[in-house]
């Protein structure tokens, strides 16, 4: 992963935000983005692809949902750089978060992320 190549993925306020909310939830499926940014399903998957593409994200399905997680492969300087901008900046998902916590797309239990064998859910509080 080049630097100019993570810096581009997140040259997108739509996909720094995304980013942003995984980082504080763990995971989320594409259905709490659209939620939380209040965009449409086909953006959010557009911009979730482009950043799975950089190697920021990854995936898993389950059912008929997808969510997105951070790859645990991002070299530590940018998970630094991630978690630094997230604190600093709390104000660009302020209205996101809000969204975010008042509804839950999926209806069920959350899951582990730790164990994919856990019971399925959308969101996940670590």
């Amino acid at each position: 992963m080049k630097p100019t190549e993570l810096f581009k993925a997140l040259a997108d306020d739509t996909r720094l935000k995304a980013v942003s909310l995984i980082l504080i939830n763990g995971e989320l499926c594409v259905c709490d983005l659209v939620t939380a940014l209040n965009l449409s399903q086909p953006k959010i998957s557009r911009h979730l692809a482009q950043l799975k593409a950089s190697g920021i994200l990854l995936d898993r399905k389950q059912k008929q949902w997808v969510y997105y997680r951070l790859n645990p492969a991002i070299p530590a300087w940018f998970d630094q750089v991630l978690k630094l901008t997230v604190a600093g900046n709390e104000a660009l998902i302020t209205e996101a978060r809000q969204r975010l916590s008042s509804q839950n797309c999926c209806d069920e239990l959350p899951v582990d992320i730790s164990n994919p064998d856990s019971s399925s859910g959308c969101r996940t509080t670590l």
